[in-house]
């Protein structure tokens, strides 16, 4: 058995002092009937905890350590610049590099505003699309989570799945909620009867391109395209939610990826090399609403932190100078995600694999996930079952079955075939 006293100790430590003890309820273990690990250190493709167990991690810090942990490009662009000072609450030259490379790279976005996370990030992006088009409802999608922002804590996914009404959390009215409509993912028919039924009072539609927080669930074909179309035609803002695939499928994200232009995108900490950090940006004749220039008020003190931005200037960086980046975790990919596909299939056990490049999930049900509903047909009890039996043998998964796995250029095809042969243990293969 693997020894976990030391995370154990301070697990019933931090519940004295921090809500469930921890400070994100993704870190809970809840689901998997588990107690969280407690990690002192990471380096490329492994994590350490307290009790200097060594794990391969399938997490990536949710996604942004696309080259591995602690990479030396990002640690030294790190070091460098907390010399000068860790925050400013002022203008820095990094901010302008950062907005200019991140055009550069999206031809999408023509302005950026930098924020501090991922739920900042869409929050403000609706909040400038409601300002732009004069309008007050937004069409979100069952099961794509946007951040913790009352508006759009309805049919959330991730952590938030489970049966209930709307709102999905307490302490949020139902008047914030009221503009929220939610369609159904990979069902346009869904998106275009509320555009029907509420002709000329919608702001927004706002997708994560690729699902990834009721687990992975690729677009359909034609999906996206119709969603474009329809937005084009009704003065509706195309609202991309990126935090999870921006510069991770490509370097230009799904949107690039997929060949579908949204009028707005959001990024989280991947834009920083895993710093707390977000932005929002996209067409300039909507961002010009945005203050000190238009109507819509947004701001922030920490904003375009020098330590977020030089983190993630040298990611980004290295990215766009080593494209063979993502050749290589797309084949990490395959090999990972069609391997589990294979055993599953080979052993006749009531399971399904989607992924897409680098990011892909194991469901615990043999249909064909495609959209919320069919992700919650998923077998909880067994995932939390097969959770515990990989952390053991070392592998570090999402502690839910509604998330992504992730991997980074540091993970190695030994890596992967230590994964799938303990996979094959558990799936009797």
């Amino acid at each position: 058995m693997t020894n976990t006293t030391k995370s154990a100790a301070l697990f019933a430590e931090a519940q004295n002092y921090i809500p469930g003890g921890v400070n994100s309820p993704a870190r809970a273990f809840q689901a998997v009937g588990d107690t969280p690990r407690f990690i002192k250190r990471a380096k490329a493709q492994y994590l350490y905890d307290a009790d200097d167990n060594k794990l391969i991690d399938y997490i990536g810090s949710w996604g942004p350590m696309i080259l591995g942990n602690n990479h030396p490009a990002v640690l030294k662009a790190v070091q460098e610049v907390i010399e000068d000072g860790l925050s400013f609450g002022a203008a820095t030259e990094r901010e302008i590099q950062m907005a200019k490379l991140v055009c550069q790279l999206l031809p999408s976005v023509e302005m950026v505003r930098m924020v501090n996370s991922g739920t900042e990030a869409t929050m403000s992006a609706l909040r400038a699309a409601r300002g732009y088009t004069g309008r007050n409802r937004i069409i979100k999608f069952e099961g794509c989570y946007h951040g913790h922002s009352d508006g759009l804590l309805v049919k959330a996914g991730s952590g938030l799945i489970a049966e209930g009404g709307t709102p999905d959390s307490a302490g949020v009215t139902p008047g914030c909620a009221q503009d929220t409509l939610t369609a159904r993912y990979n069902d346009f028919e869904s998106v275009e009867k509320l555009f029907q039924q509420y002709k000329g009072e919608i702001a927004a539609v706002i997708l994560e391109p690729v699902a990834a927080n009721m687990g992975v669930v690729p677009p359909e074909k034609g999906f996206l395209e119709q969603i474009r179309t329809i937005c084009t035609e009704e003065g509706a803002v195309l609202i991309f939610d990126e935090v999870i695939t921006g510069f991770r499928l490509s370097l230009g994200g799904a949107q690039e990826l997929l060949g579908i232009t949204p009028d707005l995108s959001t990024f989280g900490k991947i834009i920083g090399g895993g710093m707390p950090v977000g932005a929002y940006g996209g067409k300039k004749e909507i961002m010009e609403v945005v203050a000190p220039l238009g109507p819509v008020y947004q701001a922030g003190t920490l904003s375009g932190n020098p330590v977020a931005m030089a983190a993630g200037i040298a990611q980004l960086t290295y990215l766009k100078d080593h494209p063979e980046v993502y050749t290589v975790i797309d084949k990490l990919g395959e090999r990972l995600y069609g391997g589990l596909a294979q055993i599953v299939e080979k052993a006749g056990a009531a399971c399904s694999v989607n992924y897409v490049g680098s990011i892909g999930t194991l469901y615990f049900t043999d249909q064909n996930v495609r959209d919320f509903q069919t992700a919650k047909t998923a077998d909880l009890a067994r995932y939390a079952d097969y959770f515990k039996f990989m952390m053991e043998r070392g592998h570090y998964f999402a502690p839910a079955q509604f998330e992504a796995m992730f991997l980074s250029n540091a993970h190695t095809e030994g890596d992967i075939d230590r994964t799938l042969d303990s996979a094959a243990q558990y799936f009797g293969v």
